[in-house]
């Protein structure tokens, strides 16, 4: 006797994986073995046969790919491992130095003639996007966002038919149980002339170019109009992976990529040195224009993933990889005015406005001139023609006027419509007075957080997430505290309380109690992070990290003597010089890489009373960190953390900072080897690998208490 539902199940798997090959052969091999129509068949066979057999749909059916109603909002996602940007190269001197900078930080690990091998691969015009598999499944997507935070577009980044739902079995080993593959969303030529070409026969608006297409179809709340987008997919890269066969170089991991049937660029290459990079370039450029979409120039990454590390990071950026950009597009328009912006710091930038224009990919009304130098160097007054200059996100540029369209200087259009612009010698925003420091092209306004100006930006430079992560506090209530005078200074933010905030303008009770306890969680955070928040000038992420390793505590940074130390440093450089030569040991020299400049600007601030008077309030009002541990005392010195969900008091980054700081590493993945999970609330499916696996979970009490603080 037949079994009809068994027989309905055998052909609903045979459906699938007829399909899934399909789309693998589309997308990853660029070889499809059957037309269109035939593939349509076969969905439409599959969609009757679930509908008749409801039991039978599962969740990587390619008919579920669109599902939902429309979103009211995107939810924020915190990447396991941040999303970071790449430096970029323009000539052939920044590749060079890219190489030599690559072999410096190698140094014995490379032979003396041996060049470094990269991978070469095609940067694409499109939309940065993560993607999380769990168990081979596809699990969630988020956008770049800052890198650190994106938004989760899941529901619709399962409509992008080139984005597979289920991996495909790797030949040789097993799936790993949590792979982030990094890629871009983009949409070819072809599709998006088809697209506007709808757009056109229906009498709606066209798109503007095919990037702008690609994000705005993925960041529609409703997955149906995401659908109806021709998107495509390319994988570059991945973040967390618990596999157990990670390849050894980049160009193997783009392999493994597309063995999991993942799309991957066809065109890409293992070369040799800079010269060979160089050539890539130049080839990639000759092509661009038959290219099926869009590229803005090439990425390089060091081809051996055990050196990244070793390599290490600037700033936000790998020093391994480097992005070299295809010359701007440029265009003529008219300088119609230049205005002064006030910066966090103070600085006064002259900013052009412009009659619009379409270059790069999009209109263009404002750019930067940088500063009066350069407004003197480049000849321009306003009413020239001028050339604009714009590639891919970089913020567009007043190239260099025409004066050779200008009109006589004698007659009545020159004297009417032209004229030369000078620096205001007050603040625009605050009317303090405007200086130039001798040896600078920026002139500045004195007024410090006096200035409104300032004031907000340096609160916003305090609150964000990568400084002290105040979740709540974005530009338009910094406005309005700034403006109703509630806050002059970032110690003022720990004087907020319920009432006062619930009387601003759409506040209300519940995003005032949330803000204050965002403010509240914010006291406890690390002394790197703090030191970035304040703002100094000079100091980033990367030199405020370097300060708290060095000096352990801001007492003694402090009192440090700066004349002192610049010349200390100066003298130790040179018996290094001669150490050097003779081939002896070097002499440890404090705050290694960090210039003159920085430190003098080191000594200004903190010479500053209302500076320090900020300080100290700050610390008064609860904000606090940790005193570094030594290497022999690290409590949690062997141990693997794995966190998850939203802990009561500090966010995961906080959380893993901490951890950190005594001694343990953290992990995106639960396995074998993980120590501990501290889970908060919505923990997911981290939680249930850990209880499977027999991990100890943790709370945030419990890993205060590990560590030995308490709340």
């Amino acid at each position: 006797m037949t079994d009809p539902q068994g027989k309905a199940a055998e052909q609903a798997d045979r459906l699938r994986g007829l399909l899934e090959r399909y789309n693998y052969e589309y997308y990853v091999l660029d070889a499809p073995s059957v037309p269109d129509a035939e593939y349509d068949r076969l969905f439409r066979e599959l969609q009757a046969l679930e509908a008749q057999h409801p039991g039978l749909v599962t969740s990587d059916s390619p008919t579920q790919r669109v599902g939902g109603a429309p979103a009211a909002g995107f939810r924020e996602v915190r990447h396991s491992q941040a999303m970071l940007s790449l430096n970029n190269a323009f000539d052939d001197d920044d590749v060079y130095g890219f190489d030599r900078r690559a072999r410096e930080a190698l140094g014995d690990a490379l032979g003396e003639d041996e060049p470094i091998e990269y991978s070469a691969e095609l940067k694409y015009d499109g939309l940065a996007i993560s993607i999380r598999y769990e168990d081979g499944l596809l699990a969630m997507a988020a956008t770049r966002g800052d890198g650190t935070t994106g938004e989760d577009v899941t529901a619709n980044v399962r409509t992008i038919r080139a984005v597979p739902l289920r991996l495909r079995q790797p030949r040789d080993g097993t799936l790993p149980g949590l792979l982030e593959v990094r890629g871009e969303v983009l949409m070819f030529k072809a599709d998006f002339e088809t697209m506007n070409r709808r757009q056109r026969d229906a009498g709606e608006r066209e798109f503007v170019n095919p990037r702008n297409a690609a994000a705005g179809a993925l960041r529609q709340l409703d997955p149906t109009i995401t659908a109806s987008r021709p998107l495509r997919f390319f994988a570059y890269g991945v973040g967390a992976d618990d596999g157990d066969d990670a390849p050894a170089t980049h160009a193997g991991l783009l392999e493994r990529l597309a063995q999991l049937g993942l799309p991957v660029g066809a065109e890409r290459a293992v070369l040799r040195g800079p010269a060979e990079l160089l050539e890539f370039y130049r080839a990639m450029r000759e092509r661009r224009p038959g290219l099926p979409y869009e590229i803005d120039g090439v990425v390089y990454k060091v081809n051996r993933r055990d050196w990244h590390e070793r390599i290490g990071f600037v700033a936000r950026a790998p020093r391994y990889a480097l992005a070299h950009k295809f010359p701007a597009e440029e265009a003529l328009t008219e300088l119609l005015d230049i205005e002064v912006q006030v910066g966090r710091t103070g600085v006064l930038t002259p900013v052009a406005r412009l009659k619009p224009v379409f270059v790069g990919g999009t209109t263009v009304s404002n750019a930067t001139l940088h500063n009066v130098d350069e407004i003197e160097r480049k000849d321009l007054m306003i009413g020239d023609t001028v050339v604009v200059r714009r590639a891919g996100d970089v913020i567009p540029e007043v190239v260099r006027a025409l004066p050779e369209r200008r009109p006589s200087s004698e007659s009545a259009e020159f004297r009417r419509d032209y004229r030369r612009f000078s620096m205001p010698q007050t603040c625009p925003v605050c009317g303090s007075a405007a200086v130039r420091a001798p040896g600078e092209s920026a002139y500045r306004c004195v007024g410090g957080l006096y200035c409104s100006a300032q004031r907000k930006q340096a609160l916003l430079h305090f609150a964000q997430r990568r400084a002290m992560d105040i979740e709540g506090l974005g530009e338009k209530l910094v406005e309005q505290l700034v403006d109703a005078d509630l806050v002059a200074t970032p110690a003022d933010l720990y004087r907020l309380d319920l009432s006062t905030l619930e009387g601003l303008e759409r506040m209300g009770e519940k995003s005032a109690t949330n803000l204050i306890a965002g403010i509240r969680a914010s006291r406890r955070t690390s002394f790197g992070r703090f030191l970035f928040a304040l703002g100094i000038r000079h100091v980033g992420e990367e030199v405020a990290r370097q300060l708290a390793q060095e000096y352990g505590d801001l007492d003694a940074l402090l009192a440090e003597d700066w004349d002192a130390l610049q010349a200390r440093k100066a003298d130790l450089q040179k018996d290094n010089a001669r150490r050097r030569q003779r081939g002896e040991a070097l002499i440890p020299v404090p705050l290694e890489g960090i210039g003159p400049e920085i430190i003098e600007s080191l000594r200004r601030f903190f010479g500053e009373r209302h500076n320090l008077e900020v300080i100290d309030a700050l610390r008064a009002l609860g904000v606090h960190w940790s005193a570094p541990e030594t290497a022999g005392g690290s409590r949690l010195a062997g141990l693997s953390f794995v966190l998850t969900g939203t802990l009561p008091t500090m966010t995961r980054e906080q959380a893993g900072e901490l951890i950190r700081r005594h001694g343990g590493s953290v992990a995106s993945g639960v396995s074998k080897k993980t120590s501990y999970l501290v889970a908060g609330e919505a923990a997911g499916s981290k939680l249930e690998r850990a209880q499977e696996l027999g991990v100890e979970i943790l709370d945030e009490d419990g890993l205060l208490a590990l560590i030995g603080e308490s709340q």
